[in-house]
This record gives structure tokens, sequence and C-alpha cells, in this order.
């Protein structure tokens, strides 16, 4: 923990970000196991690593924690589970660059949910920011034809829809702690999996891949973040967070041939340059703002 401490805000938000980004690697390269046992497998090992995170940060207050949280903190676990089994199904059933494209809308749902729940004001920058992602969506996921790949695109809404709806919970409620959260959210994920599997027993080989996705991809990349953002400015969070865009799609073209098509990094790329313009709208507070 002192070391962690140590290292700037940004650093680790980079570092998290980065862990993130072998998500759609590893989801692709499991052998036999399907969907729900990747859901079951990883979910196990993202609740190991994050308790013994929480044991060690809160050591004899490790319930406390859940306690403070209350039913705000229960109810953004159980959202934010739905994201988990969300991501798995997308990137089992669409492309790796889809799901990474598709995820960092999130900064798009933060300020409609925003507008709508915290009465928070729209710039107009926002609302085109707004259309334009919806352009990139349509352009990237338009050509995706085969009914897999469609659910497999619309189910990779539920991770940024889910997250914003957390973060909205958060700010809704500034005492709540988001470690906490993401224990109880891999608890509901691996009991999905594990009611929805027909068996949990899979290789050794899809196991050990398992642990690589719960442990150190999505436990050690959700815990960088959470650490780093206690102090970099939101916006910067942001910005960083579009590194798990750009390494995604890289890592599948280089280890499991995933080439994106052109219609998929048009897209993309149309979605990045939305949500940079959310960023720049974040960052102009002078901006005339569209009063609700």
């Amino acid at each position: 923990m002192n070391l962690f401490s140590k290292i700037p805000g940004p650093l680790l938000v980079f570092f998290g970000a980065f862990s993130l980004s072998f998500g759609g690697l590893i989801i692709k390269s499991f052998e036999g196991a399907n969907l729900w046992q990747i859901l079951f497998w990883r979910s196990l090992f993202f609740i190991i690593v994050v308790t013994l995170f929480l044991t060690i940060t809160y050591k004899k207050n490790f319930f406390n924690a859940f306690k403070k949280s209350g039913l705000p903190g229960f109810f953004g676990g159980i959202i934010l589970s739905s994201g988990f089994c969300g991501y798995v199904f997308a990137m089992y059933n669409t492309t790796v660059a889809n799901t990474n494209f598709i995820i960092q809308t999130q900064v798009l749902f933060l300020a409609v949910f925003g507008y709508f729940f915290l009465k928070e004001k729209l710039s107009k920058i926002t609302l085109l920011s707004i259309f334009l992602a919806m352009a990139g969506i349509i352009i990237m996921v338009g050509t995706s034809l085969s009914p897999g790949q469609i659910s497999g695109n619309i189910a990779a809404f539920s991770m940024p829809i889910s997250f914003s709806i957390l973060i909205i919970i958060v700010r809704k409620y500034p005492n709540v702690d988001m470690v906490p959260l993401q224990l109880i959210a891999g608890i509901t994920a691996m009991i999905i999996g594990y009611l929805v599997a027909e068996k949990i027993n899979i290789s050794f080989h899809d196991i050990f891949l398992g642990f690589l996705a719960g442990f150190f991809q999505l436990g050690f990349g959700f815990i960088l973040i959470t650490m780093g953002a206690r102090n970099t400015p939101s916006v910067l969070v942001g910005i960083i967070m579009l590194t798990e865009a750009v390494f995604g799609p890289m890592w599948a073209w280089l280890f499991v041939n995933e080439n994106p098509t052109i219609f998929v990094l048009l897209g993309g790329t149309i979605v990045i340059i939305a949500v940079l313009l959310q960023f720049y709208s974040s960052l102009n507070k002078d901006e005339v703002l569209i009063k609700r």
C-alpha cells in the first residue's frame, strides 16, 4: 500500500487501463470454456484479489467498509456486475475493437445521466459529442450483420452504462467507497456464471486464463484505477482510459489475428473524437450552457 501511495495518480490510472486492455485477448484465448464458465472463473479470481486488497486496507474494519456503503453500495455493486457479465458476453460474441470503442462512450453516458439524475447542465459541445458518438457507433456496428455480433455489440453497452450509473451513485453519495462495490459485483457475477453454466469444470489451461483475467487484468486494473483516480482530475482519468481502446484491439490483432474492418476503425475514431470533445467541454467551464 505504501508503495502504491508513492506512485503518481495518473500513472496508476495508466497502469490500470493498460491492464484492462488485455481483457479481449485473454477471453479470445480460451480453448473450451463457454462464456458463462469464463464469467465464473474470472469473477472468482477477481473476488480473491479484491478481498486481499480490502483485508490489507481495512484490516479489522473489513466488514465495516460494506456497512458504511449501505444500500447505495449494494445496488451499485449489483449494477456493476451486469457490466461484468455484458463485457464477457460481448468479447465472446463480437470483436475486441467493437467492445473497446463502445466502452469509451461511458463519458457520454455520464453526461446524460448527470443531466437527468444530478441536475447537471449539458453544454453544446456535449450534445455535439453525443451525436458524433451515435454516428460512430452506427458506422462501427452497422457492418456487423451476423446475429451473434449484433447481440455482442448490444451487450457491450452494458459496461459503459453500468459504470456510468455506478459513478452517478458515488457522486450522489460521495462517502461510498468504490472497492467494496467491486467485491459485491464480483460475487454477483460469479453466482450468475455458476447458475447459468451447465458445469464449471474446465481445463487447467482455461482456469489459468481465468486467473489472469480475474486476478491481474480485471482485479489489478480496477484497483489501480480506483487508487489513481483519488489524486487525478476526472477529465484526465477519462483521457488516460482511452489507452484501453488503443491497446485492446492491438493485442487482439497481434496475438489472435483479429483484424478490425475499415468501418470499425472509422467508427471507433469518430467515437474517440466525440469523447475528446466531451473532455474539452468539461475543461471549458466558461462555455454557454443549455439550461434544463
